[in-house]
């Protein structure tokens, strides 16, 4: 089954994540600078989505449950370098 992920806005800057799959889900909270969003996603994306796309991939790599529970989003490039050439290919 493909897990449902669901964005969250809580203020400027931060975000809640759910990732739900079957009967399970885990919750995370993501923290965006406006340099790292415009780094990141070039503005053809809304933050959300960026969020969103980076979980798929994240979760393309590991399960739900190895994800932290709070990260910076950059951070995730830090776990797997490819990360940033892979967002922009997509976007």
């Amino acid at each position: 089954m493909v897990a449902r992920i669901e964005v969250e806005k809580l203020k400027e800057g931060e975000f809640q994540v759910r990732v739900i799959e079957d009967r399970s889900e885990s919750t995370h909270r993501v923290t965006l600078t406006p340099d790292d969003y415009r780094r990141l996603s070039g503005g053809k994306i809304e933050p959300r989505e960026l969020i969103r796309r980076s979980f798929e991939f994240l979760l393309a790599r590991e399960r739900k449950e190895s994800i932290l529970s709070e990260f910076d989003l950059p951070l995730i490039g830090r776990y797997f370098p490819e990360y940033e050439r892979a967002l922009k290919r997509k976007i």
